[in-house]
């Protein structure tokens, strides 16, 4: 397939897997390393994982962290307009003019290398893995508020981050305002990865029937802890197209987007659903076992 477009009703995707550490500047050379070699394979859109500009202690965010547009995302948008891609720049943290936290942030750069979308990761990872390591994402990062989706050839694209994956509202908001793909950066833990991530990205691929690109963040990072990996690309009927090894590396598949309506065509989840009888309880928080406030 002609790299330069998508035809035929196929989208060639690619998602980057990457073990990124506390060194920046070696993070982007890895990084445009990878995309070079997925355009090379012929991917119209390629996506890095989450976090992958940096991935180290906290007290490290701050100076890692740059605005956007800046510095590090420049040479991003200079990588789409060489290769003449879509580039979703996974997530880094962003420093936001007087905000005291940082925001967990993608964007997205089309072929001129131009800014195009830009998400803020909504869902704030604070949970206590017991036995294994708490962790309080919320404490540096501030939450974004806005649901976004962007257009790739015509295709639209809805844009979550990890932890976002979790929360069936946000995906079912997206395929209602038209995504068909859903791209999903993620440093999943090991302690979670390895019995939740592929099951949580099929069943968010099949309620939906979109396709999910997930790129992933694996083995052990400069915080002492361990990802999980395996990088996934899922069609809409929750079969796996690309899984990626225990490695840096590329995964890849032609999305067939025809496919994907006789999919919806045969099970109309989308249409078939009841708004009128949705109505959230008062008590929800309370039965979800949230802590009081």
């Amino acid at each position: 397939m002609n790299p330069s477009v998508a035809t035929d009703n196929l989208l060639r995707v690619a998602a980057v897997q990457m073990n990124s550490r506390d060194d920046k500047a070696a993070n982007l050379e890895t990084a445009l390393a990878l995309i070079d070699r997925a355009a090379g394979a012929g991917a119209r859109l390629i996506a890095l994982p989450e976090v992958w500009s940096y991935l180290g202690p906290a007290e490290g965010e701050r100076p890692n962290a740059e605005p956007i547009p800046g510095p590090t995302m420049d040479r991003l948008a200079d990588r789409a307009r060489r290769h003449r891609i879509y580039l979703h720049a996974g997530s880094v943290q962003e420093a936001v003019p007087e905000e005291p936290r940082l925001r967990n942030t993608t964007a997205v750069f089309n072929p001129n290398g131009d800014l195009i979308a830009r998400y803020s990761k909504i869902h704030m990872f604070d949970v206590t893995l017991d036995g294994v390591a708490t962790y309080q994402e919320s404490a540096t990062i501030q939450p974004g508020d806005a649901v976004t989706t962007v257009d790739v050839d015509g295709v639209t694209v809805g844009l979550a981050i990890c932890y976002d994956l979790r929360f069936p509202e946000l995906f079912r908001i997206l395929a209602l305002k038209g995504a068909e793909v859903i791209l999903l950066p993620a440093a999943f833990t090991m302690t979670t990865g390895k019995d939740h991530w592929e099951v949580l990205i099929r069943a968010r691929a099949i309620e939906n029937g979109v396709f999910m690109v997930a790129p992933a963040q694996f083995g052990q990072n400069a915080t002492g802890n361990w990802c999980y990996g395996r990088s996934l690309i899922v069609d809409p009927w929750g079969t796996v197209l690309a899984t990626a090894p225990d490695a840096e590396t590329v995964v890849s598949a032609d999305l067939d987007l025809a496919y994907l309506k006789k999919v919806r065509r045969q099970v109309p989840s989308l249409a078939n659903r009841m708004p009128d009888c949705y109505v959230w309880p008062e008590v929800a928080s309370a039965l979800a076992g949230a802590p009081a406030r």
